[in-house]
């Protein structure tokens, strides 16, 4: 049996967290390159599949797609708005909420996705031919284990009922 490993210390604890860090930032520029070549064959670009996408299921608030996504609000609103204004997608009433409108896909839309399905299942079996099944499907478990674990640490230094910080009074008074 293999002897306990000590601890890391602060700066391998750093080092690792900057490792992940730059190695994500590289797969996001890397992720949003093919996307958006995936998607510019139906019409669309990353931004407009990413909204899209996540109303195909159901129809959700643009708060909602923008906390499954883990971008701003603004950003869904707006790309939300294109959508419907090319007819790709529409608001429709919230029973539960009467201000925050639903974004779900026309028929446009979702033949738009139906558009990217080809080019994505080539991807997905090239990636997995790459990686091996067993590897692909554990590198999805690390990077939710991952997502999970940042969510946890910052709802616990933001508290539930927290909004957006208010700026600091600068000790001039500016």
């Amino acid at each position: 049996m293999p002897e306990p490993q000590p601890p890391l210390s602060l700066r391998e604890r750093q080092d690792l967290l900057s490792g992940t860090a730059l190695g994500v930032f590289h797969l996001n520029g890397q992720f949003l390159a093919l996307s958006e070549e995936l998607a510019r064959p139906a019409g669309l670009t990353a931004a407009w599949w990413q909204v899209l996408g996540a109303v195909l299921r159901e129809p959700l608030p643009v708060a909602g797609i923008a906390r499954a996504m883990g971008i701003t609000r603004q950003s869904v609103q707006r790309v939300a708005d294109l959508l419907v204004a090319k007819g790709l997608a529409a608001y429709a009433p919230n029973p539960a909420h009467r201000r925050a409108k639903l974004l779900r896909p026309t028929q446009e839309g979702r033949a738009a996705i139906a558009r990217i399905d080809p080019g994505h299942a080539d991807l997905a079996t090239r990636l997995a031919a790459e990686l091996g099944d067993e590897a692909f499907a554990e590198t999805t478990r690390v990077l939710n284990r991952l997502s999970a674990a940042l969510t946890t640490i910052t709802a616990h230094e933001s508290g539930p009922d927290s909004g957006p910080a208010e700026p600091e009074s600068s000790p001039a008074g500016d």
